[in-house]
C-alpha cells in the first residue's frame, strides 16, 4: 500500500468515525421548548432536578407513579382546553375528585398548576421562587409524583403544567 493511499484511509477512517459522533446541540431535557403540539414532559429529568432540590433542603426522593400521571394529565389537558388555570378550581376537576377516579381517594396529595413556562427548567425556578409552589416541591410527605403539561396554541399562556405530588397510597 502507497503511503498516499494510508493517509487517504486515516482520513477516510477519521471522517467515517466523526459521522458517528452524537451532535454536540443536544438541547438537555429540562431545557426542552414544550410550546408544541407533539411535546411532552421528560418526567424522568423533572423528577430528577425536582428529587435533587428536595434532598437539598432535607426532604427525601420522589418516585414517579404513573397512576399520578394520569392525575396531571387531566389537569393540564382541562387547563389547556379552558385556557385557564382556573379550571382546577372547577368542582368536577379538584385533586381530591381526580385522586378518586384513580382509586387514591384516601391518599395524602399536593398539587402545582400553572403556565406560560416553556420548559421544565422554567416551571421548575417558577415553582422555587413561588413561596406556595415551593412548599409543594417540599413536601414532607410526598414520596411519589405525577407530571404533565399541555398545550394550547391559541392560548395566551401556551403551555400548561400540573405537578401532583402525594405519599404513599391509601395513606392520609
Amino acid at each position: 500500500m502507497t503511503f498516499r493511499l494510508r493517509i487517504g484511509c486515516v482520513a477516510l477512517l477519521g471522517l467515517l468515525a466523526a459521522a458517528c459522533m452524537p451532535e454536540r446541540n443536544v438541547v438537555p431535557p429540562y431545557y426542552k421548548d414544550l410550546a408544541r403540539v407533539d411535546a411532552s414532559v421528560d418526567a424522568a429529568a423533572a423528577q430528577q432536578m425536582i428529587t435533587s432540590y428536595r434532598q437539598s433542603n432535607g426532604a427525601g426522593s420522589l418516585s414517579i407513579d404513573p397512576s399520578l400521571m394520569q392525575v396531571a394529565q387531566k389537569q393540564a389537558l382541562a387547563m389547556a382546553r379552558a385556557q385557564d388555570i382556573q379550571a382546577s378550581l372547577q368542582r368536577g376537576n379538584s385533586l381530591a375528585v381526580r385522586l378518586a377516579a384513580a382509586g387514591e381517594e384516601k391518599t395524602y396529595a399536593v398539587e402545582n398548576v400553572s403556565a406560560g413556562y416553556r420548559t421544565v427548567a422554567e416551571a421548575f425556578s417558577g415553582w422555587r421562587d413561588s413561596p406556595k409552589h415551593n412548599a409543594v416541591m417540599l413536601d414532607g410527605k410526598a414520596t411519589r409524583m405525577g407530571i404533565a403539561t399541555a398545550y394550547a396554541p391559541g392560548s395566551r399562556h401556551k403551555v400548561y403544567w400540573s405537578l401532583v405530588l402525594a405519599g404513599p397510597a391509601g395513606q392520609p
